[in-house]
Formats: structure tokens, sequence, C-alpha cells
């Protein structure tokens, strides 16, 4: 059984998610307003810098209308939110269970926070321009329809397929490929925590103790 106080749960989730969402928009807006859309600074050779701006989901991917991907991202973080207050509230479980499921809701905000504000706040010029902070309203955008800054581009590894294999022979490969931000790693290290360690907690109603607490 949890040993932890609800006000120590809560003051651990809301400091996770205060520094991920800080942290996240501090490197956007550094990016946002150094960096030329598509320059790419090498720190390592498999560490990179590269910004790039996307309509979609983690890691760049599309899903339906940036309107409704907002609206979407907006209900997943609503209910997170609540899921979590729920969480503390009943003081049930481990630590890191309340940590992942922080980091995913504050993911999710970091990435809304783009969305939301982004297009009414910032200019988007054309390379090699770098883009400034506007009176609000006077941005390249509106509202819920921002574009999300993403900048961490880690290839680890690349070759070329050989010749003989079907489709993809002769191709070139590279891994990792996606650029993706801080939000977007929050998210997925949460949802990694809790299937790896915590997937036992789902699914539960947290007003009375379990079976397994007692």
């Amino acid at each position: 059984m949890n040993n932890i106080s609800s006000k120590r749960l809560a003051a651990v989730a809301v400091v996770t998610a205060a520094a991920v969402i800080v942290l996240d928009q501090l490197m956007k807006f550094w990016v946002k307003t150094n960096f030329y859309l598509g320059e790419d600074v090498e720190i390592l050779s498999w560490f990179h810098l590269r910004f790039i701006q996307n309509n979609g989901m983690a890691f760049g991917m599309e899903f339906g209308s940036k309107l409704m991907l907002t609206c979407f991202r907006i209900g997943l973080v609503s209910v997170l939110t609540w899921y979590l207050a729920r969480l503390v509230k009943a003081a049930l479980v481990p630590v890191g269970y309340i940590v992942a499921v922080a980091l995913v809701c504050a993911g999710a905000l970091g990435n809304i926070i783009d969305c939301v504000f982004y297009g009414e706040i910032f200019t988007n010029p054309y390379p090699p321009e770098v883009a400034t902070t506007v009176e609000f309203g006077h941005g390249y955008g509106t509202w819920f329809h921002g574009l999300v800054v993403d900048m961490l581009y880690f290839p680890l590894f690349s070759f070329q397929w050989p010749q003989w294999i079907p489709w993809v022979g002769g191709t070139a490969f590279s891994f990792f490929d996606p650029v993706f931000n801080l939000a977007d790693a929050a998210i997925t290290v949460g949802m990694f925590m809790v299937i790896l360690f915590y997937s036992k907690y789902l699914g539960r109603k947290w007003y009375a103790p379990s079976a397994d607490d007692k």
C-alpha cells in the first residue's frame, strides 16, 4: 500500500508537469527565434538540433484536421488531469505511476500550447529568416491552428540495403528519423513507464483500496 500522503503526491505531480511544460516551452521558444525553418545543427554525430514544424501528433504524424487534432488533445488532457487528480486524492498508487501520468499529461499540454497560441504570437518567415514574436493576433495563424515546434533529431545509424533484397534493395535506411520535442519525449517516457512497470494500476476505481493494496 502507498504510504505517501495526497499532498506529497500532488506536489510530485505538479512539479513534474511544471518542469516538463516550462523546459519544453523554453526550448521551443529558443529554437523558434534562433533557427530558420529546416536548419540543422550537429551537436554530435548521433544528435542534431533540426528545426521543423508540423500539424500532427507526436513525432510529426498526421491525424485528421488541425482543429480536430487540437480539440482531441484538449479533451485528452482534461481526462488525464481528472484521472491524475483522482489518483492523487486516493493516494493508493506508487509515486512512479503519478510521475508517469503527469509526464503524459504535461507532454500533451506542451503541444497544445503550440497549437493554440503560436499562430497568434509568432511570425513564420521563409528561410533563412528566423521567426520573431509579434503583438498578439498578428502572427502567422489563428487560434487553434498553430504549428508544433520540433527540434530533437537522433540519426543513430544508417546504411544502404543490399541490391538483392526485394522492394528495398539499394535504398538508404537511417535510424532514428523522426524529429520530436521534449513534450513528445515526456509522453513516450510516461507511456513506457506505465506499460513496463504500472500496467496493473490501469482501470482500477480509485475510491477504495483494492485487495492488492491491503
